[in-house]
């Protein structure tokens, strides 16, 4: 049974390590829902958080040939009950369409969403949830002159740390890596 699975890699930052990444869900013919990558808490260490629908057997393969590849230190899937995750949109909207349905009040009360900039002809309008809600207001906001939006990826922390104190006590033992980003 396929399902959701959220990857989260430790990495090195390291010039080509996406591209080592993606082939490893290419060669396996998966898809990646959502890539996110930024700084982690552990200074000269990155977190990649990747969502795939695939099985478990595939997904362990998969952290499996991540681990190999010499820049990441650790890596781990996790299913959508064991994170916390969000994903950000901002929206931009016709000034004159949501004047017309009052709809500034409607977003703030009822969609949790929050107005980050008017402008003459339009507004950007953010809304920080899960998948489905961010969808529903994406098509919420068809009929009132939605004119672009973009999606982040997913963002994710895993309820239990066992996972990080292992990578911890990783680093600890070893060496500490080096960032050859400037």
């Amino acid at each position: 049974m396929t399902q959701d699975f959220t990857i989260t890699a430790f990495t090195e930052n390291h010039i080509g390590l996406l591209n080592r990444i993606t082939s490893i869900f290419t060669r396996r013919h998966l898809n990646i829902e959502s890539l996110n990558t930024s700084e982690s808490q552990i200074p000269g260490i990155h977190r990649f958080t990747i969502v795939t629908n695939t099985t478990e057997d595939t997904v362990k393969k998969v952290v499996l040939q991540l681990e190999k590849q010499v820049e990441i230190v650790k890596a781990v899937y996790h299913l959508d009950d064991e994170t916390v995750f969000q994903e950000i949109v901002l929206f931009k909207v016709s000034v004159e369409k949501a004047a017309e349905h009052n709809l500034v009040e409607r977003l703030i009360r009822d969609k949790n969403a929050r107005i980050l900039s008017v402008e003459q002809d339009f507004m950007i309008i953010e809304k920080t949830g899960h998948k489905v809600e961010n969808d529903e207001l994406l098509e919420f906001l068809k009929p009132f002159g939605l004119i672009d939006y973009v999606k982040s990826g997913r963002v994710s922390l895993i309820k239990l740390d066992e996972e990080l104190k292992d990578l911890q006590k990783l680093l600890a033992e070893g060496e500490q890596p080096t960032n050859t980003s400037n």
